[in-house]
């Protein structure tokens, strides 16, 4: 039995219409219709794969993207991908508004965007040969603003933006504050990307060099040498100014404190732990931070519900059937992968690159649900095991399965053995799926991400989201209509739901923990204990209570560093964004996490 929200959340977002008139009569048609369509990409039995797909399909048990739910197997010219990064910005008109061209059609067919416009002269910048004076990266960040503000996306969904810009640019500053009036750069989610060299500054309380490329080296002195988007080698480079790193680092800390942004991208351990950093260097993720991508990347998502892997629930007896999720995890990576080869792609850069790499981006959903039934408390050490042995099945699972793809369909075509094989990731794999990958490829570059999946499990019967906490055992959601106005309803969280049912006079368990009972350094330390399994990365949101003192804030993002995360989001309410959900109403806000942005 379907609640009222997962309806309406079918008949706006994902079930098929042709010219108006409903093709899917039922759910189990979109599933039908979903599983044949990935069925499409394999050359033979293609009734066996969809019969396969749509089993897996059916119980909610595999919840691909949105994308993917609306899309698939329908006329529409949509792409089946979520997560775009576009490529690098030309410092020139031109290329500005080229680059905002492809910005507008990979949003109109239904892809959130990021991009890094650390490329883009400072402001008051003097252009060598034309003698213009530069306004900066932050003024046309508000021209991608307003042209998101106009493109709706895809189905019942406005566009979604990631705007990066490195430490050491000059405008960083202008940056930081660029978010802290309210209806600023309301589609943008803002990320400073943070080196390993602005750390040490910081916590020596060094002076810090703000700089950017000479335009014509032999028109001036350079100070440095530095690596910088655009450029394949380090690029003379002049210091602009300086400023006190630690006054730089309270700034961003002053920033996402008050107003919950921008976050922060660990650039350098992005970097060093990509899986194809011999070929690429990324500097941008999508709207919600799970997908680091470089120039013109994209990735398809799917979820585990984990939730349908918990037997006895709420019993002495309750267990994760690990043999089963290890099964689904393999057959997902398979539709993820033939999502792929029948997609299409705003872009032929978009399509070339995914075709080369062929990410994907498998992941979980319904974790604190699950814990909730399994009794353990999320904010516990034995509840972070749990949820550990959880990813660390998958992930080995879809190395196996994507190994297993390898041998039937050939590597993925950028694959290089033993480059790859130097990447730390892969070098924490057990040795048996290493000699495997060196003796066989594998299929696709990189395979896990956790995203928000906030719509999906709505759809789900409300399962909590990502390896996100219950927000609230009981609350208010509103769901954008086709016309741009919302339905409200009352939801309640699915495990809570099912333990009243069992439990009709008993008082609520303790590890029935929501957001904000949970203590953000324990929010942190789930998704440290969970990085080491996924290549990509997470999609988490660490919720602080308005009255949580501002040094113990500042000492979260540097245990996110020390703890090897490749970002860290936080939330406080504050008076531009509002809160994310309350019990008894939901505030406008447009945080990453909100049901109209997430990647899903």
């Amino acid at each position: 039995m379907q609640s009222d929200i997962a309806n309406h959340i079918w008949e706006t977002k994902y079930r098929y219409y042709l010219d108006g008139n409903p093709v899917d009569t039922a759910i189990s048609d979109t599933w039908q219709r979903v599983a044949l369509a990935a069925a499409q990409a394999e050359t033979e039995s293609i009734e066996l794969w969809q019969q396969r797909f749509y089993e897996l399909l059916k119980d909610f048990r595999f919840l691909p993207g949105g994308r993917i739910l609306a899309g698939a197997g329908t006329d529409k010219d949509v792409t089946l991908f979520n997560c775009f990064v576009m490529g690098t910005i030309e410092d020139s008109m031109d290329g500005i508004f080229d680059a905002l061209k492809e910005a507008a059609i990979t949003m109109q067919q239904g892809g959130g965007v990021g991009y890094d416009f650390s490329t883009l002269r400072p402001r008051g910048f003097v252009a060598h040969h034309r003698g213009t004076v530069a306004s900066g990266p932050v003024s046309f960040m508000r021209i991608w603003d307003a042209m998101c503000a106009t493109v709706l996306s895809t189905g019942a969904r406005r566009g979604a933006m990631m705007a990066t810009l490195r430490c050491d640019h000059p405008d960083i500053e202008e940056f930081i504050h660029a978010k802290q009036q309210s209806g600023a750069l309301t589609h943008f989610n803002l990320s400073v990307l943070v080196t390993d060299t602005f750390m040490e500054a910081v916590s020596n309380d060094d002076d810090w060099p703000l700089i950017f490329p000479l335009e014509d080296p032999a028109a001036g002195t350079a100070d440095l040498l530095a690596e910088w988007p655009g450029y394949e080698q380090p690029v003379p480079c002049k210091i602009v100014r300086r400023i006190n790193a630690q006054k730089l680092w309270q700034q961003i800390m002053r920033g996402t404190y008050a107003y919950a942004e921008p976050g922060v991208l660990f650039y350098d351990r992005i970097n060093r732990e990509n899986n194809l950093a011999y070929r690429e260097t990324i500097a941008a993720t999508n709207p919600c931070g799970e997908i680091p991508l470089p120039p013109y990347g994209a990735c398809n998502l799917g979820s585990l519900n984990l939730t349908c892997y918990v037997q006895d629930p709420f019993s002495s007896r309750a267990q994760i059937d690990m043999a089963r999720l290890q099964a689904d995890a393999r057959l997902a990576v398979r539709f993820l992968d033939n999502v792929i080869d029948i997609s299409r792609f705003p872009l032929a850069r978009h399509q070339a690159y995914e075709s080369g790499s062929r990410r994907i981006g498998l992941g979980i959903t319904g974790l604190a649900d699950t814990l909730m039934m399994l009794g353990l408390a999320y904010a516990s050490d034995t509840g972070r095991a749990q949820a550990e042995a959880i990813l660390q099945h998958l992930c080995h699972s879809a190395y196996a399965a994507s190994i297993e793809l390898a041998r039937e369909k050939t590597p993925f075509p950028f694959f290089q053995a033993d480059d790859y094989l130097r990447s730390p990731f892969i070098r924490r794999l057990p040795d048996k799926l290493q000699q495997q990958i060196r003796q066989y490829g594998i299929r696709n570059s990189h395979l896990v991400a956790i995203a928000p999946t906030g719509t999906i499990s709505l759809f789900a019967r409300n399962v909590s989201s990502g390896i996100e906490p219950v927000y609230d055992l009981s609350a208010s959601r509103r769901v954008l209509n086709h016309d741009g106005e919302f339905n409200q309803f009352t939801i309640e969280d699915d495990a809570w739901r099912q333990w009243r049912q069992q439990h009709p006079d008993q008082p609520t368990p303790d590890y029935f923990q929501t957001a904000l009972q949970i203590a953000p350094r324990d929010h942190l330390k789930m998704q440290a204990q969970l990085q080491p399994h996924v290549d990509n990365a997470i999609s988490k949101t660490i919720n602080v209570p308005q009255d949580y003192p501002f040094e113990e804030f500042v000492d979260l993002y540097r245990l996110a560093y020390e703890s090897g995360l490749k970002g860290c989001t936080t939330y406080r309410p504050n008076p531009v964004t509002g809160a994310i959900l309350s019990s008894d109403d939901i505030q406008s806000t447009h945080h990453c996490c909100s049901i109209e942005r997430e990647a899903d």
